[in-house]
């Protein structure tokens, strides 16, 4: 029987715990799991929610941190230091496992020891909101080569997981080393990089993984300067698996291109609309050029970048009411070289 370690970071969320414990515990069937839950300092009582669920049940570890440490090194010490299972899941207390998760996935892993992790699909559902009826049937799994996979996130320059749907092959883990302190919003992006690097990616198909619970306290970006933030973290990310795995990566300068060619658009992306939204006083525009351009020398023969310049000659002030003019004229333009180009292909 396969094992799984399910470390269970925590700061001051003690009273998401007993939930989050029993969907690993009590919805998993017959699978030998372990669990450690890491209070990193919380000022509450988290703590000592903790330790009255590991009183409860032998498989419940317990470490608490007198002085914080942080996410990324709370993360590491539970999968580099405490895990001893054959595969390793990273789970925050706020969130939850689907019933069978663990099985499903340990089942994919079983089965095909080239596989380095696996996921499947997560659910968001909103905090004190019920949850979404998850689908626990399974329709079998994919394989992904890993380079094939990595190729795939270095175009589209954004990740494709949540994270609590993520089991790993432990032994990999341990041999590419944990989460980079230097990315503390962009580190599971980069791990789940570095492991399909050096192995293949299992897809769970049909059945539901996790609950990742949406709040106001979920580590995200969605202020204006936080977008940005986020770009520079991706950035960082991707050209941190060029270094640390570039010679394992045959196309790393090709890779490399395009997922400096896909920030930079978005960072243009997000520049024109501020426009278009009548935000240009909130959106750090100049910001998000000289981002794109530190990404991508020539990015001005962008779309993007056209699109942005359209917009200052309009103005930020009258773009937000002319906006159905202008994507009118440009669309317009757009039909015109599209028959002059069908033009020139018939030889006239």
């Amino acid at each position: 029987m396969s094992s799984v370690s399910v470390v269970i970071p925590c700061y001051k969320y003690g009273h998401f715990l007993a939930d989050c414990v029993s969907s690993v515990l009590d919805e998993q069937g017959d699978l030998d799991v372990r669990v450690l839950i890491i209070d990193d300092a919380s000022p509450d009582d988290s703590a000592e929610a903790a330790r009255k669920l590991a009183a409860s049940d032998p498989r419940i570890e317990v470490r608490v941190h007198e002085r914080n440490q942080g996410h990324i090194a709370t993360y590491n010490e539970g999968l580099l230091e405490w895990a001893d299972g054959d595969y390793l899941v990273l789970l925050s207390a706020d969130d939850r496992l689907v019933p069978g998760a663990l099985v499903r996935a340990a089942a994919l892993l079983d089965a095909h020891p080239e596989v380095g992790f696996c996921y499947g699909r997560p659910l968001r559902f909103q905090h004190g909101g019920p949850l979404p009826r998850a689908r626990t049937e399974g329709r079998g799994s994919a394989v992904y080569p890993g380079h094939w996979w990595l190729e795939r996130r270095f175009r589209e320059g954004t990740g494709c997981i949540t994270s609590p749907e993520v089991v790993v092959r432990a032994d990999l883990q341990r041999e590419i080393g944990g989460y980079d302190p230097k990315l503390p919003h962009a580190g599971d992006i980069e791990m789940w990089m570095r492991l399909a690097s050096h192995a293949d990616v299992g897809h769970v198909r049909g059945a539901d993984q996790a609950y990742y619970r949406v709040h106001g306290n979920n580590m995200s970006t969605t202020d204006f300067g936080g977008q940005l933030d986020d770009l520079r973290q991706r950035r960082v990310a991707f050209e941190s698996v060029l270094d640390k795995c570039g010679d394992r990566l045959p196309q790393a300068e090709r890779l490399a291109d395009l997922v400096h060619t896909r920030l930079a658009r978005f960072a243009l992306r997000r520049a024109y609309r501020a426009y278009d939204r009548g935000r240009t006083d909130v959106v750090p525009v100049d910001e998000l050029v000289e981002f794109a351009a530190e990404c991508l020398p020539g990015f001005e023969a962008l779309p993007e970048f056209r699109a942005l310049r359209l917009r200052r000659r309009v103005g930020a002030k009258a773009m937000p009411y002319l906006q159905p003019l202008v994507l009118s004229a440009v669309a317009e333009r757009g039909r015109e070289w599209l028959w002059w180009q069908s033009w020139k292909r018939r030889g006239i």
